[in-house]
């Protein structure tokens, strides 16, 4: 018999950065918790500490690439088997195999970056709407970025299918609603693996440069994704909520 809980959430992208402190987020709060990303050994670590520090809540560590359909619904399969519901959805999963100007950019990485960081929102949207949410309701929430909404030299292919996650945040709540709530997050520089090339060597500068004097964590941003998972943003779709450290407003910034 599958378990029965208040919420079950699936985070992707869930072994590290936002979507791991998400996932630790969405537990404390005593969601059962999916876990799923590329790395089964990966996975199983954070499982076993989620276990450990929060003991009545279900956790369920699913390998899956983000973008491959049959790994993505073996795992949405093994969630509705083990919990019998899907209330929450975190699309998390990115990636960002280019760095340059599209005048550059090669037909390979373009395609990767598209499938996993643009169809792989809309393949875990469908499969958990065909799942469970059809019926049972639930909310969406997207991780889009800041870059989504300006242009930034290296990064524009990345940051273009950014944007297209900010339009598929708005076309599925259309869709979707009543039923179902869909939101984005749009982080600036936030200290994960993915965005190493961007902070690491800089730090100090860009302190200097926001106005809240600091660079991301990833409880930042996962702070914010609860609130919009959860029942205090109950009248809210649609929406991309910027979470920058203020850097969208430096330039009015003394």
């Amino acid at each position: 018999m599958p378990e029965q809980s208040a919420r079950t959430a699936i985070v992707t992208g869930a072994s590290r950065g936002i979507g791991k402190a998400t996932a630790e987020k969405l537990a404390a709060e005593g969601c059962n918790v999916v876990l799923t990303s590329r790395k089964q050994e990966t996975l199983d670590e954070v499982a076993a500490e989620l276990t450990e520090a929060y003991p009545n809540v279900g956790v369920l560590a699913h390998a899956a690439h983000a973008a491959e359909p049959d790994e993505a619904a073996a795992c949405v399969d093994a969630a509705m088997a083990r919990f019998g519901q899907i209330d929450v959805l975190v699309n998390n999963a990115g990636t960002n195999p280019y760095f340059g100007p599209l005048v550059d950019l090669d037909p390979d990485r373009a395609e990767k970056t598209v499938r996993l960081n643009q169809f792989g929102v809309v393949l875990w949207t469908q499969l958990v709407w065909k799942a469970s949410m059809a019926e049972r309701g639930g909310s969406i929430v997207n991780v889009a970025s800041v870059g989504g909404l300006l242009t930034e030299p290296g990064i524009g292919y990345y940051n273009a299918t950014k944007a297209a996650v900010i339009h598929l945040t708005r076309q599925f709540a259309q869709e979707l609603a009543p039923k179902v709530r869909v939101n984005a997050v749009a982080p600036g520089i936030v200290r994960t693996h993915l965005a190493r090339a961007l902070w690491e060597n800089y730090e100090e500068q860009l302190k200097e440069h926001l106005p809240l004097g600091r660079i991301g964590e990833p409880d930042d941003i996962a702070d914010v994704i609860a609130f919009l998972v959860g029942d205090k943003s109950r009248w809210m779709t649609g929406q991309t909520l910027v979470i920058d450290g203020g850097a969208m407003v430096r330039s009015s910034v003394g």
